[in-house]
């Protein structure tokens, strides 16, 4: 067993080889043929069909899914990759309990709706696995230039946008790997066998993209620079500051936020790499909490025990994902805010909380107090946007660039979108949605 010195109780290569395969294979293995057949029978193909509206991308669900039934993939996955480019991935990881598949109509008269997310991945997984001809083909050069910085969903489908519009794109981001949260920080048992990239790589098939890696906005270029550069410019930075947990956070080993644990996690060599503690304390409530948990468990941890402050109910983790941490053994302690980061000899040993309630419509604490015993805590209370890298060019609100609805921020040839964008829900779906209309933003203001 490999051990990390640095901090007592966390070790890795915890488990077997064969229990480490076992722990991180698909989440949600996808439906074969004769499976994928029976689920798209059960559609009923609406006509305004209430799925397609509760989709942030407006993906065609009816008329995909009858593809399906047909067995036409070529056609399913047109139907959803021309709505979202990146219709593989949000079929993993999107919501759909809580958009389409809420809204399917078999929830009127059964219990069940119909497996969208899951068709929506059979057709996208059968197109990549034999892709042959391009579905989209690039319009013929403008002559356009655009800068796209951040390479995460909102700004991979502003750039595929762009480039089948036929303007130029420069793509950068700041890590050495494009994808943004789809590939540094989601859980590694929902985009298994590199997913991510490969998605990007089709994405990057339809040409016109030049890519430019380790390029960080403030840094390696500046805003005002691209300005001029650039005919345009489109900003999906995402949110790289990660929110204080309220509480002196003492110098000691064990504490650490969780995205950079999940990102450790996706990036290691091997599973058996990544040091995991015996008992382990997870501040959150929402996906990030989750993964982080689940993730823990599966790595070997003996215990774990995610903390929120408030209700189930208000925890941004979906019901879905709070009942799938406790399936895989995490327990979730509600109503309990921390107090105090308990150490010895400069590693934590434990945390300290407090009991909450809600009165007369605000959170207060009781005055009792219990204790968790923690050799490592990770801390998943929200992230947030960090604006210097833009400078005063761009008009903010609560911590996040002001657009319009088509993207458009305060400065005339600066759009923005995804996580960085004030208001929406910080859903993958939603950030594609975002860089898709910011595309067509582009293009009517260049032709303009």
């Amino acid at each position: 067993m490999q051990t990390d010195s640095s901090t007592p109780g966390v070790h890795a290569g915890r488990l077997s080889s064969d229990q480490y395969a076992h722990n991180f294979c698909d989440a949600h293995p996808p439906l074969n043929l004769a499976q994928a057949k029976i689920e798209a029978d059960r559609c009923y193909y609406c006509y305004d069909a209430p799925c397609q509206t509760a989709c942030p991308t407006g993906i065609d669900i009816p008329s995909f899914i009858h593809r399906i039934a047909d067995d036409n993939i070529r056609g399913a996955a047109h139907t959803i990759l021309k709505a979202n480019p990146l219709g593989g991935m949000c079929a993993r990881v999107c919501p759909t309990e809580v958009l389409c598949e809420q809204a399917c109509v078999r929830n009127t008269n059964e219990d069940k709706p119909v497996e969208i997310g899951a068709l929506q991945r059979y057709a996208t997984d059968k197109y990549f696995e034999k892709p042959g001809a391009p579905l989209f083909t690039r319009a013929a050069p403008t002559g356009r230039k655009v800068a796209v910085v951040g390479a995460g969903p909102a700004g991979l489908a502003c750039a595929h946008g762009l480039a089948r519009l036929g303007h130029s794109v420069v793509l950068m981001d700041a890590n050495p790997k494009l994808g943004g949260l789809n590939e540094y920080g989601l859980a590694t048992y929902k985009t298994t066998d590199g997913f991510a990239q490969k998605e990007i790589d089709w994405l990057l098939s339809i040409g016109g993209i030049e890519v430019r890696e380790n390029t960080r906005l403030g840094a390696d270029v500046q805003l005002d620079a691209l300005t001029r550069e650039f005919d345009a410019v489109f900003l999906g930075l995402g949110l790289a500051g990660v929110n204080a947990i309220g509480i002196a956070e003492p110098q000691a080993t064990g504490v650490r936020n969780a995205v950079e644990f999940i990102a450790e996690l996706r990036q290691a060599p091997a599973y058996a790499k990544v040091p995991v503690g015996r008992k382990v304390v997870v501040i959150g409530g929402g996906m990030t909490a989750v993964d982080a948990a689940v993730q823990s468990r599966k790595l070997g941890a003996e215990s774990v025990t995610i903390v929120y402050r408030r209700g189930a109910a208000e925890m941004s983790a979906s019901e879905y994902e709070q009942e799938w941490a406790q399936k895989n053994g995490v327990s979730i302690h509600h109503w309990a805010a921390p107090k105090a980061l308990l150490t010895e000899g400069g590693h934590i040993t434990g945390i300290q909380l407090g009991c909450t309630r809600v009165e007369g419509g605000k959170l207060v604490e009781t005055g009792e107090q219990f204790t968790l015993e923690a050799d490592v805590v990770l801390k998943a209370i929200g992230q947030s946007f960090v604006a210097q890298p833009l400078g005063t060019a761009l008009e903010l609100r609560q911590g996040r660039i002001v657009t319009d609805d088509q993207g458009r921020t305060s400065h005339a040839k600066v759009w923005a979108g995804g996580d960085c964008r004030v208001g929406g829900r910080d859903l993958t779906v939603e950030a594609v949605e975002h860089g898709k209309v910011a595309a067509l933003s582009i293009h009517a203001a260049l032709n303009a």
